[in-house]
């Protein structure tokens, strides 16, 4: 527990580092807290704070900086939000245009990160996984090519490996019997419905048949699932630009949709504005970066969640105001602009 002369200091440490990006001495902490305090009874607190891991000292500075859980502490319990920051908010009116829904996901990655200048990030409302036909390919042992068909016409192929090496008519034989029990159902659906019926089948056909049916959904989650916008502003970021590493590993993580994909569907179980700051636990798992995430709707239902990935060091309280903003518009934009499943989610980096 932190007495209140402890809290302002650590919060007037941590808006000064993200403003100047340079660790704290006293002398300025001292200013920027404006306490009646002796340069020595600073020293002691932050030398109390850095004792419970709030604040850390850089070896080649005399300053201090906050740690991951400096942040958290900052972000639960002294953030304070003044909403006229983002009177930009307007001028995005016009980009989410509720008559064009194939475009307004790749919109609203792209206002995350001009307003921000950071990353946006979409995880774009799931399409419905019916299938209307399925087809396998041996392609050579323990190697089937996976081709399904939606009710669109669109065309998913992928190439899975089975425990088994199976003949190319034990392959017809399980398309077949997945085409006449279950075409026009949804995976999900028929990934139950196998469950039930799992006895009943051969056993190594209905191992191959559940090796399709979870692949087929993974074909039809495709990676473009998650919208990114402007990666690139990474590249300004003083935090980045001085560590070639800290970069290298920001960029892998958005190779690496998979794993964004997890952490969106974190913030999607939990209402309100979430802050997932680096370094504080596997959820992100590059300390340089913080999260900062919120759900939108349509037609008050949960279809998917929005964010704005950046420095630890950035501006959480303008942050949460972009994010809850966008938010509400991609909401009303696609509650009016027909079915979501038809939205398009490529981005336009």
């Amino acid at each position: 527990m932190l007495d209140e002369r402890a809290k302002l200091l650590l919060k007037a440490l941590v808006e000064r580092y993200i403003a100047d990006g340079q660790p704290v001495g006293s002398r300025t902490l001292s200013k920027a807290s404006g306490l009646d305090l002796s340069p020595a009874t600073i020293r002691n607190v932050m030398s109390d704070l850095e004792d419970l891991g709030l604040i850390v000292s850089p070896h080649t500075s005399a300053g201090r900086i906050p740690t991951a859980r400096g942040y958290r502490l900052f972000v639960d319990a002294m953030l304070t939000v003044q909403r006229q920051q983002v009177s930009a908010a307007n001028l995005m009116t016009p980009a989410l245009v509720a008559d064009q829904p194939q475009k307004v996901i790749a919109s609203a990655a792209n206002l995350l990160s001009s307003l921000s200048q950071f990353v946006g990030v979409v995880m774009a409302p799931r399409r419905t996984s019916v299938f209307h036909h399925i087809e396998f390919l041996r392609l050579s042992e323990r190697r089937v090519l996976v081709i399904m068909v939606s009710p669109q016409g669109d065309v998913q192929n992928r190439v899975i490996f089975t425990e088994a090496d199976y003949t190319q008519a034990q392959l017809v034989e399980a398309a077949n019997y997945l085409n006449a029990h279950y075409s026009g159902m949804a995976i999900e659906q028929v990934r139950e419905r196998l469950k039930g019926e799992i006895e009943q089948l051969r056993g190594e056909i209905a191992t191959l048949m559940q090796a399709a049916v979870d692949v087929s959904s993974e074909a039809l989650q495709a990676e473009d699932e998650v919208v990114i916008s402007g990666e690139r502003n990474l590249l300004s970021v003083s935090d980045f630009s001085s560590d070639l590493g800290h970069l290298r590993r920001a960029f892998e993580l958005f190779e690496q949709k998979t794993h964004l994909m997890r952490l969106l569907d974190t913030s999607s179980r939990a209402g309100g504005i979430r802050i997932f700051i680096g370094g504080e636990s596997q959820v992100v798992p590059i300390e340089e970066l913080s999260v900062v995430s919120t759900t939108y709707e349509v037609d008050g239902q949960v279809v998917g969640t929005l964010g704005v990935i950046g420095p630890t060091r950035m501006p959480y309280d303008k942050m949460i105001q972009i994010v809850d903003i966008t938010s509400k518009l991609v909401s009303n934009a696609l509650s009016h602009g027909g079915d979501p499943s038809t939205i398009s989610s490529r981005s336009g980096r």
